[in-house]
């Protein structure tokens, strides 16, 4: 399948991965088959498998040109999307799932993301315009793993290294410099490739070029890795922190919230951790507009640009109780997390532990009141309900969410007649 003689003969076979296997897969490598071409897995699925790890996404690289890509799909009964017809890509739906298959291609001419390519039948050529050698390595439809450029010792190797000349693949994508240390933080052992940082750190200008979304996606990729602390300090000391963030970076921060979380076993926040990163305080107020953040993010960030006394344990529970009732559990463990951070405490220190899990033992209640309860006790419709109803849930919220019945009577039964008076 292969015009050149794959570089290692002790591949492994990958027959009868579940991935493989799967009828979607089956449906697109057997279509393209029936028309003559050749087709291969190609990437991360290959990739993952190799490493043990989860497949996620399943790419198909064919020698079938775009069109008869779409032709060999509709015989088959298959769905055909033309998302990137410009660059050979083809969306197959089968079993209602979607497989990318992209034309064998390589690059006449490079601008940023863009480029103008051509349709070719060499795998090596194809392989050649690939980023890192990790990620050209195909699995044909009988599990045989095919590696045009080496990348199968460097996995074996737990190294991630451009394909071919470092600055000309960072040249044709400029998110390459990201990608390199997220794939560094995700899958490499050791210090990160000396070129590949040489040519990051020469032409780190031209992150300048590229769209706030896509670096967001991929900085947020980046924190979500198992070495993001060590990575990014890295990045840091190269200055390409400042360059995608604005500011230098707190990696200190950023390295206590991660032993933190591993404390409390939590997953990777990486929304959390760009704010640990970013310093806190103002420097959060200016992430959601230079990243271009989801509402959802910049308002979860806006939260804890001001921390609150409620967070350290050292304040009266009562004041955490009140919080988590105006603000809700996520802006309360947030605000612990980055407080937590930013103290001199260990990070299995058992107070600050104690006051981030007070929502699991303490379910926030809701406002024993309701307007038709005013109603009931004799207040007229209109402004004066919602008035009451006010000073009433700052009152329950001070005297610590009382229960008894008695006394929530009483306390109602005051509002209203103190309401009545004000007329």
């Amino acid at each position: 399948m292969m015009t050149r003689e794959d570089r290692d003969q002790r591949l492994p076979n990958l027959a009868g991965a579940p991935w493989l296997e799967s009828a979607t897969t089956r449906a697109v490598l057997d279509a393209i088959a029936r028309g003559g071409f050749e087709a291969c897995i190609v990437g991360g699925a290959v990739r993952n498998a190799l490493l043990g790890q989860p497949v996620k996404d399943v790419d198909v690289a064919t020698t079938a040109p775009p069109q008869d890509v779409i032709r060999l799909a509709a015989e088959a009964g298959l769905g055909a999307v033309p998302t990137g017809l410009a660059h050979g890509t083809v969306t197959v739906i089968a079993h209602h799932q979607p497989i990318e298959v992209t034309t064998l291609r390589r690059d006449i001419e490079t601008f940023g993301r863009q480029a103008r390519v051509t349709f070719t039948t060499d795998w090596a050529e194809d392989a050649a315009r690939r980023d890192f050698t990790l990620n050209a390595l195909y699995c044909d439809a009988g599990g045989t793993v095919h590696d045009p450029v080496g990348g199968y010792a460097d996995l074996l190797a737990r190294r991630v290294r451009f394909i071919g000349d470092a600055r000309e693949r960072i040249r044709e994508d400029y998110l390459r410099i990201l990608r390199f240390f997220r794939f560094t933080a995700a899958y490499a052992e050791g210090p990160p490739d000396a070129e590949g940082i040489a040519a990051s750190v020469a032409l780190a200008s031209g992150l300048a070029q590229l769209s706030a979304e896509r670096i967001r996606a991929e900085l947020l990729r980046l924190l979500a890795t198992p070495r993001a602390v060590e990575i990014v300090a890295i990045m840091a000391d190269a200055g390409l922190v400042e360059a995608l963030i604005g500011t230098r970076g707190d990696v200190i921060l950023l390295g206590r919230l991660a032993d933190i979380e591993a404390a409390l076993g939590r997953d990777a926040d990486p929304l959390m951790r760009l704010a640990a990163l970013s310093g806190g305080g103002r420097h959060l107020t200016a992430l959601g507009a230079r990243l271009r953040l989801a509402n959802a993010e910049s308002e979860r960030l806006a939260r804890l640009v001001l921390p609150d006394p409620a967070f350290d344990p050292e304040t009266e529970e009562s004041e955490a109780r009140a919080f988590l009732y105006r603000f809700g559990v996520e802006a309360f463990r947030d605000g612990v997390l980055l407080a937590w951070a930013g103290s001199t405490a260990e990070a299995d220190d058992s107070h600050w532990r104690d006051r981030f899990l007070l929502p699991a033992r303490w379910p926030v209640p809701e406002l024993p009141v309701r307007g038709a309860d005013l109603l009931k006790a004799g207040l007229a419709e209109g402004p004066a309900v919602g008035r009451v109803l006010r000073a009433f849930e700052d009152w329950w919220i001070a005297e610590d969410f009382p229960k008894d019945e008695a006394q929530l009577a009483q306390a109602l039964s005051d509002f209203v007649k103190a309401n009545r008076k004000r007329k």
